[in-house]
């Protein structure tokens, strides 16, 4: 069986953005809000939610964040080719 996730996710360019998104987060703000407001990615207007995707789908590092990152817990910044991501994994099988 493969191994699956689900997770929201916030892109942005730079590291530092992603951080101060990140602080946001620990201080209490909601996630979706924080994806709406700031992502680039098309997945914003969903609050970020990529939906359920095999391991293997997404770009390596982003793969490795969601796999083995704890659940529930934003996680980051996990840098990729498209940016600087910030991380909710919903759940996964393993």
């Amino acid at each position: 069986m493969a191994k699956r996730a689900a997770a929201l996710h916030i892109l942005v360019k730079t590291e530092k953005q992603a951080l101060d998104i990140l602080k946001q987060l620990k201080q209490g703000a909601n996630f979706q809000q924080l994806a709406k407001k700031f992502s680039t990615c098309p997945s914003k207007k969903r609050g970020g939610d990529l939906g359920e995707f095999n391991q293997g789908d997404m770009a390596p590092a982003f793969d490795k964040a969601v796999f083995r990152g704890e659940l529930l817990t934003p996680i980051g910044p996990v840098k990729t080719k498209f940016g600087f991501h910030i991380i909710k994994v919903l759940y996964r099988n393993v």
